[in-house]
């Protein structure tokens, strides 16, 4: 798991999807991970996850990508799930306008299990049927402004935004990791240095670089 050393990268970031069922999160999970899309895929039960690494600034990412179930029976379930996230990707649909409407729930939750500084952004799926429409882009774009949060329209379908989200969100993660190790480095020893592990608020498991791996 995380905290092991692995010299086939240099940060492990977990990262959940949330929102109602339906919306296309499994397939916007196999799509980043695997290049893959069902039309026939099924609801997930309890919670999956798969992973997937990339480069970042130079350095390799492993994104550990965790898919909640939406259905409200497994919602006790998941919600111990999101402990040690640290980037979140809320997902509706943007053909069902309850799938928008329930957002500021599921908004809600994360912020109840996760850590204040867990990068959040918001992912107005199948944007390939926008000729069945109910949630208007800038609807979406003015909830996410009032919020807080990243916004883009997704298709995991066709592929459309979903590299760019994931990306966003990792470099984001990662940026913010290595100005805080930059500061405690400095805040220690006055000058840069090496080696300090970084916790933004996951734990060992998730959080930080590691074990044995220097920051530069």
């Amino acid at each position: 798991m995380a905290g092991r050393v692995d010299h086939e990268y240099d940060y492990l970031y977990k990262i959940v999807l949330v929102g109602d069922s339906g919306v296309g999160k499994s397939n916007i999970l196999s799509r980043f991970t695997r290049n893959e899309f069902s039309l026939e895929s099924k609801s997930t039960i309890g919670v999956e996850f798969a992973t997937r690494t990339l480069e970042v600034d130079g350095k390799t990412i492993k994104a550990q990508i965790w898919d909640t179930a939406g259905q409200e029976r497994y919602r006790a379930i998941t919600s111990a799930y999101y402990r040690g996230a640290v980037g979140a990707l809320l997902v509706y649909d943007i053909t069902k306008k309850s799938t928008f409407d329930n957002l500021q729930r599921w908004l809600h939750e994360l912020r109840e299990h996760t850590d204040a500084n867990i990068f959040l952004m918001m992912a107005g799926n199948k944007s390939d049927l926008s000729h069945c429409r109910a949630v208007s882009e800038q609807d979406g774009q003015s909830f996410a402004e009032k919020e807080g949060l990243l916004f883009l329209e997704t298709s995991a379908l066709e592929s459309y935004n979903i590299e760019k989200g994931f990306q966003t969100v990792l470099t984001d993660i990662y940026r913010v990791v290595s100005m805080k190790a930059l500061v405690a480095e400095e805040a220690v020893s006055g000058l840069p240095g090496k080696g300090t592990n970084i916790d933004i608020g996951g734990g060992d498991a998730f959080g930080n670089t590691k074990k044995g791996c220097c920051s530069s």
